[in-house]
């Protein structure tokens, strides 16, 4: 799960020893961080931001991340995972058009924009 990492990055940037430390920095329950750990609580993706730049990793990878995180869907979450493939090989450089293009994006259509968009990528 991407959460983790993006917790254990965190977490190793400020040296913090326990997750509560974490907890504290997002103004949230200690048991929050454990159930995001867990898959039981997704991390918002204003916490996903907050987490990556102050870890250094990039926002838009975390986003990414996350995203996949919350989908069930197997396929869905394998075009996620496709996505930041492409985005990471080629260093988000068209990381707006290929998001743009899934934002369009309605359920019914999503398939067919997805596609488009990882087209655009390659």
């Amino acid at each position: 799960m991407y959460a983790n990492y993006l917790l254990d990055a965190y977490k190793q940037a400020k040296n913090y020893v326990q997750d509560k430390q974490i907890a504290h920095d997002l103004n949230v329950n200690a048991a929050r961080i454990s159930e995001m750990r867990k898959g039981k609580r997704y991390i918002s993706d204003s916490e996903a931001v907050f987490l990556a730049e102050n870890a250094n990793i990039d926002p838009k990878e975390a986003l990414l991340g996350c995203h996949s995180d919350r989908n069930e869907n197997p396929k869905i979450k394998g075009l996620w995972g496709e996505i930041a493939k492409k985005l990471n090989s080629q260093g988000f450089q068209t990381f707006g058009i290929g998001i743009s293009a899934i934002s369009l994006a309605g359920f019914g259509q999503f398939r067919a924009i997805a596609q488009c968009a990882l087209c655009i990528l390659c």
